[in-house]
């Protein structure tokens, strides 16, 4: 019989944290998540002959999260993606970040939310599984003003896994909320992502420069090997000797899918792998979605499923887009007092 809510020890941190694994469950769908930076440690979901099997890149204990996990499965903020210089000013102020991705702030700064535990608000069975995490961040985390208080809601609905991201601030602030699990459809020892096949509803992406910070430019995607508005093969693309590919070590870019209205969701993304006809689809109210390829997976650890190399694992981010800050033609992530910030990601899977 089906559990649809349990929790267990998932082991220690070196400096003696203990860390606590989530599961929930449902006829469909066994997802696990821990409470080391909220993260998605594994998910299993049936293929066209109803077998079961872990589609998720990811380890088997907190210590491993520790050591190798940088961004695997995590939630990500304050700020997902890169902020050029690792500052910004916001009404006239000037802010200097945690620099941990060169001159650039990525995914927070060096301590960001993957490295923090989040608490746990609420964790329910029914009707259906459901964990809320919460996380207070201090004014003045990594640079960033004002205190941000945030939600991570997960839950199951059928076949779909969904995830609401909330936040407040108590000063203005910029803020840019996702997650970070990378996805192989195949199962996690089947191998590499280049046979699978994509699609994303972008008519435009941005290009970055060579240390991958937007250069402000909106570009159609049309002519180029970031045309995913009808499925293609992930590995068709990926070798062409076309800059952005360089910048990036492969894809690595954020795709623009225009903004939806609050609680507008579209089809932003579809993977389908032919084998085992897993397919996933990702509906969001995110203005962009950055599409990673795990370029710089090295072989050098091994998760579930055996060594993580290059294109191991396909990660999919819906967001706002990187850089904002600097982009006046961007969307902007300005966040105020008084406002909640709400952004939905739901992950659909199916197969045939």
């Amino acid at each position: 019989m089906t559990t649809p809510l349990s929790t267990e020890p998932f082991g220690q941190m070196p400096d003696g944290r203990v860390a606590t694994l989530f599961t929930l469950e449902n006829a469909h769908l066994r997802v696990r998540i821990t409470d080391f930076g909220g993260r998605m440690v594994s998910i299993e979901a049936p293929d066209r002959d109803g077998r079961r099997d872990h589609i998720l890149l990811g380890f088997d204990n907190v210590a491993a999260y520790s050591e190798y996990g940088g961004s695997f499965g995590t939630l990500l903020g304050r700020y997902a993606n890169r902020i050029a210089g690792a500052t910004f000013t916001l009404d006239g102020q000037p802010y200097q970040l945690s620099k941990n991705s060169g001159d650039a702030t990525l995914h927070g700064g060096a301590v960001g939310f993957n490295r923090v535990f989040w608490s746990v608000a609420t964790a329910e069975a029914e009707p259906a599984a459901m964990l809320a995490l919460t996380h207070v961040s201090p004014d003045g985390d990594q640079g960033f003003p004002g205190e941000v208080t945030v939600r991570a809601i997960y839950q199951l609905d059928g076949d779909t896994l969904a995830l609401t991201l909330e936040a407040e601030t108590t000063k203005p602030t910029v803020i840019n909320l996702s997650a970070h699990p990378y996805f192989n459809l195949g199962g996690t020892a089947s191998g590499d992502v280049l046979g699978h096949e994509i699609t994303v509803a972008a008519d435009a992406f941005l290009p970055t420069d060579a240390a991958q910070i937007p250069t402000g430019e909106i570009r159609s995607v049309a002519g180029t090997p970031f045309d995913f508005r009808r499925p293609v093969l992930f590995g068709r693309w990926i070798r062409q000797p076309d800059p952005q590919l360089f910048h990036g070590l492969g894809y690595d870019h954020c795709f623009v899918l225009g903004m939806q209205g609050p609680n507008t969701l579209r089809r932003a993304v579809q993977v389908r792998d032919p084998v085992s006809g897993r397919v996933l689809q990702i509906h969001t109210d995110q203005p962009g979605v950055q599409v990673y390829t795990g370029n710089k997976l090295t072989g050098s650890f091994a998760g579930h499923g055996g060594i993580y190399r290059q294109s191991s694992g396909l990660a999919l981010e819906p967001q706002d887009f990187p850089d904002a800050p600097h982009h006046p033609n961007f969307p902007s992530t300005s966040l105020q007092p008084g406002t909640i910030y709400r952004r939905i990601i739901r992950y659909q899977f199916t197969a045939g």
